[in-house]
């Protein structure tokens, strides 16, 4: 037996060191992520693949998280992955609210630092960027504030979202991540602030996508696609 798998790995040296290398690469410098719901619907779509840059923020040693050195710090605006807080599933979101913000919603509408973000509808947004299996109103609304300038979705018939929360200031080392689907995105509202070791990489860039819709069709505008932030 001993024999038989050293044989196999002679003849298949080049293969299994391919492999080997892809899954340094994930672990250490740009992981791959299925986008499993339309939390981050109208700019990620289910059945997108991400590339996330796991040494945009920091870089850490392979296959575990230790923390090697800090390389930059998450902005506001960015779609980054991150294990949840709640029971350690891997999300994608926006980041909203940065160490040190005071943070508030009121009737959907962001407020940070005392300053409120601004709401211009989008009209004729393509079917294929709302909301799938959903027929009721969905509204998309550019939301500016600051750097933060992005299309978000409203969906004004349902109720049981969290669409306000009183201020509260972000603690160091953490940040708010909300999703751009906002009345169907389980994000902060529900788990809080997200710590900074949580974040797994940026995502800015699309690998491929397939339509779920369409008999897993590719979506061939969107392979290697940069995500709008």
């Amino acid at each position: 037996m001993t024999l038989n798998i050293r044989q196999l790995v002679r003849e298949n040296k080049g293969f299994l060191i391919l492999v080997l290398g892809m899954i340094f690469m994930r672990s250490a410098l740009a992981d791959w992520y299925v986008v499993p719901s339309s939390s981050m619907y109208p700019h990620l779509l289910e059945g997108d693949r991400v590339i996330a840059n796991r040494i945009a923020y920091d870089i850490r040693v392979p296959f575990t998280n230790i923390v090697l050195k800090q390389v930059a710090n998450p902005q506001r605006g960015d779609i980054v992955t991150f294990f949840s807080p709640e029971d350690g599933t891997r999300l994608v979101k926006r980041v909203i609210g940065l160490p040190g913000d005071t943070i508030e919603m009121r009737d959907r509408k962001l407020i940070i630092n005392g300053d409120e973000a601004q709401y211009q509808e989008v009209p004729d947004v393509p079917r294929e960027y709302l909301t799938p299996k959903y027929e009721l109103s969905q509204r998309v609304f550019t939301e500016t504030l600051g750097d933060l300038h992005h299309n978000i979705i409203v969906m004004p018939d349902v109720y049981q979202s969290i669409q306000s929360f009183p201020p509260m200031v972000i603690p160091a080392g953490q940040y708010v991540m909300l999703g751009d689907n906002r009345d169907n995105s389980h994000d902060s509202r529900y788990f809080h602030f997200v710590k900074r070791e949580l974040i797994t990489g940026r995502v800015s860039r699309l690998m491929f996508s397939l339509d779920y819709e369409n008999n897993y069709m590719p979506r061939l505008e969107r392979i290697g696609a940069r995500v709008a932030q």
